[in-house]
């Protein structure tokens, strides 16, 4: 329990970060590797839609170009009312760059909910 609240306070405190003018939704993401370490990213919103990236990516791209290449866990926190799972171009994402690992959700009151990341992208695209 103590790695989940660490991952869902990194997550929270990246949040804050966030810039939503567009969709009011604001979204934080902490990415955890094997070794412990804690990488975060949040949603940054452009009136260029496509140029926008999600919370989850900007995690990832840190991480990455930091060094890190594997990861245990990412947990995710919106000011969604329910917790939210990411978009389907995270989730390939994920897959490619982390691998199978778990994902938590949680909304601000921090109700979660946890799955393994091909649960949430069971036919991805492979690399070939």
């Amino acid at each position: 329990m103590a790695r989940r609240n660490e991952l869902f306070a990194a997550a929270k405190k990246a949040m804050a970060a966030s810039r939503a003018p567009f969709s009011k939704l604001k979204v934080g993401a902490a990415l955890k590797t094997r070794n412990g370490k804690i990488y975060t990213g949040c949603n940054i919103e452009a009136a260029s839609f496509g140029l926008t990236i999600c919370a989850e990516r900007v995690a990832v791209f840190s991480a990455i170009a930091s060094g890190a290449r594997k990861f245990a866990e990412i947990a995710i926190v919106s000011t969604a009312e329910e917790p939210i799972t990411p978009c389907g171009a995270c989730r390939q994402v994920l897959w490619e760059l982390c691998g199978e690992m778990k994902v938590s959700v949680y909304n601000l009151k921090g109700e979660c909910r946890s799955f393994r990341l091909a649960q949430l992208l069971p036919f991805p695209f492979e690399k070939f």
